[in-house]
């Protein structure tokens, strides 16, 4: 069944991301992939579905065919990087961790909070690449550990989950 469920979440990660990356190139009719993807009024279910977890600031937006991403720059790398370690981590033998979950994700947030904090707290200036680029870590450590996780079957080898 967590298999079942790594592979469900493995493709709403990879349906979003392309969701998210498609939207602002076929939000407009007049787009040639308004023909071929959904076209317009999906493209405004991705914005308005965004618009419940990002605050889709236009400043901290990137942009694609001139037209602001659903949402912002930080958000992208996160849900870009958990859809492509959520897919890489298929390519390697489920097994139980070596590691602990907790630790990595906190050494793998460590680079997003520190460019908020500096942000929000000493006013530094932060480009949308920046924040971006601070994002991939955590997104990436999410999208392996959790799939990875439901992957993993302890019932195979007879250990305990060490997932901590």
């Amino acid at each position: 069944m967590n298999r079942v469920l790594a592979a469900a979440l493995s493709g709403a990660a990879v349906v979003w991301g392309l969701l998210i990356l498609l939207a602002p190139v076929a939000i407009h009719p007049s787009t040639s992939l308004a023909h071929t993807f959904p076209g317009p009024v999906a493209a405004a279910v991705t914005y308005g579905q965004a618009s419940r977890i990002c605050h889709q600031r236009s400043e901290r937006s990137f942009r694609i065919a001139g037209n602001q991403m659903p949402v912002c720059a930080r958000c992208a790398a996160l849900y870009l990087s958990f859809a492509v370690a959520a897919l890489a981590v298929w390519g390697f033998p489920p097994q139980r961790a070596r590691y602990s979950a907790r630790r990595l994700l906190f050494i793998a947030a460590v680079p997003t909070a520190v460019t908020w904090l500096l942000e929000h707290l000493l006013g530094v200036p932060m480009s949308n690449t920046v924040r971006a680029i601070a994002a991939l870590p955590l997104g990436a450590s999410a999208g392996w550990l959790l799939v990875g996780m439901l992957r993993y079957d302890s019932r195979l080898d007879g250990e305990q989950i060490l997932y901590s």
